[in-house]
């Protein structure tokens, strides 16, 4: 197969960035450096909010800052664009028309994994912004393949919320509060597999006993860009699945 560039719009934010990349060359089966995947990363952490772009219904600034990264990406003559953000995806219609190059669509491919994983009756619990949240990517997502969709009430999507910006500002995170959404999504609410449905969330480092239950949305792009790429993945099955 053809080996590919990938090109990567970062920054949103840098440490899932700097994580999506760490993993694209931990799960690429490479014996010597010349075999790894040629990237250009433009981590634009200047990027306006996802998620207020899309609560206050203003995709202009942030769709005239991404226009200058797809512009860069042509000239660099990439083949597909990963995008490690999940709220991005929202305007991904929006952002596919700018350019010719494919982007990658996070959503579309997590939750296709999970149908086949889990099955069309599967209950698929989702964490994520309010902004992903809200616009119901990932619902309707599942939805198209007849899944339920569940989402968390409005105290723990406050946890949610708070969980991811604290990572993002540096300041310390309740992981044991996460872990127990996740454990609650499962054991009393019956989810068959809960979506990390943010890349900051792809960011904190879960138990061994929770992450079995997760989907990380992160790790699916991740897959799907070596693929993608020409290159053959490290492990076949890289998302944790324990039955």
């Amino acid at each position: 197969m053809e080996h590919k560039k990938l090109g990567v719009l970062g920054g949103m934010g840098p440490a899932a960035t700097a994580l999506f990349f760490e993993k694209v060359i931990e799960n690429t089966k490479a014996n010597k450096d010349q075999e790894h995947i040629d990237m250009v990363i433009l981590n634009h952490a200047t990027i306006p909010d996802r998620t207020s772009a899309i609560l206050e219904d203003n995709k202009t600034d942030f769709l005239v800052a991404v226009q200058k990264d797809f512009d860069l990406f042509e000239a660099a003559g990439v083949a597909n664009i990963a995008i490690p953000c999940n709220t991005s995806h929202y305007f991904y219609d929006d952002m596919q028309a700018m350019t010719s190059i494919h982007i990658i669509n996070m959503i579309e491919e997590t939750v296709q994994y999970i149908r086949d994983k889990y099955g069309p009756s599967a209950k698929v619990g989702i964490l994520a912004t309010d902004g992903t949240i809200n616009t119901g990517i990932y619902q309707n997502e599942c939805h198209k393949y007849n899944m339920k969709a569940h989402i968390p009430n409005v105290l723990v999507q406050e946890q949610v919320m708070r969980t991811i910006y604290d990572f993002k500002a540096d300041k310390p995170v309740d992981v044991l509060g996460f872990e127990r959404i996740i454990t609650t999504m499962m054991e009393e609410e019956n989810c068959d597999c809960v979506i990390l449905g943010c890349t900051e969330l792809s960011c904190i480092p879960v138990g061994d006993h929770i992450q079995p239950y997760c989907v990380d949305a992160m790790q699916v792009l991740v897959n799907e860009a070596i693929t993608r790429s020409g290159k053959t993945l490290k492990k076949r099955e890289v998302i944790p699945n324990f039955e």
